[in-house]
């Protein structure tokens, strides 16, 4: 079947999840974090999914905005900066104004013309993703937002990759799903859906039943993969 609907992960996909840290450590008076920044982004990141897969097969789901504080909380404390109220609030702050990768815009853009329909489906919270969307100012370029709050649980939970098709009325043959997380897009791939790894870090691949069906190092490529999946 050809692909009708192009759907992305938002955070570390669309999002530069590192951009919080690496904004805040170049402001004047952050000479602790000038140092450390790239460890708690990437302490913060990790313990923010971890939270994410242990709420869900614990039933204890929280919403994300829940999940990112407790990330950053360990994450403070793992670089010992604990401590600092004022830093703990404003990189809360900057979460809100994540930078998106630059190719986003126009891979986007692409894809519309193309006639594809586009969609994020993210752990996000409803509120957080509408913040990231205003800022990336890539709205318009947007069919659908979905977030897991409509169901309760975090991903890789098949009730999410549900959303999908009920909102879009396709089947899981005609999805085109990208993420950043190669468990993401594995998982993905076993639901059914044609999957796009973007390893923008050059990492192994996940031991899993599944794998996705291309790999890439960035978004340039996937108007092309999109129109040519059959």
């Amino acid at each position: 079947m050809p692909i009708t609907t192009c759907v992305f992960d938002a955070y570390g996909t669309l999002f530069d999840v590192a951009a919080a840290a690496r904004t805040a450590a170049g402001e004047p008076g952050r000479d602790a974090l000038e140092g450390s920044w790239k460890r708690l982004a990437q302490e913060w990141r990790l313990k923010q999914l971890q939270y994410t897969w242990l709420r869900a097969v614990a039933d204890a789901h929280t919403d994300f905005w829940n999940v990112t504080q407790n990330g950053l909380d360990y994450a403070l404390e793992a670089v010992g900066l604990d401590g600092d109220a004022e830093l703990r609030e404003r990189l809360l702050a900057l979460y809100w104004e994540l930078e998106a990768y630059p190719e986003v815009p126009v891979m986007l853009a692409k894809l519309k013309q193309a006639g594809m329909r586009t969609a994020i489906l993210s752990n996000g919270s409803p509120d957080m993703l509408d913040g990231a969307v205003r800022s990336a100012g890539i709205g318009d370029l947007l069919d659908g937002v979905l977030s897991v709050e409509d169901v309760g649980v975090f991903k890789p939970h098949k009730s999410v990759y549900d959303l999908v098709g009920k909102r879009f009325q396709t089947e899981a043959q005609q999805v085109l799903f990208v993420s950043s997380n190669g468990w993401d897009a594995a998982s993905a791939a076993g639901y059914g859906f044609y999957t796009v790894w973007v390893n923008r870090a050059g990492e192994p691949m996940d031991r899993l039943p599944w794998k996705p069906q291309e790999m890439l190092s960035d978004l340039v490529q996937i108007p092309e993969i999109s129109v040519g999946v059959e």
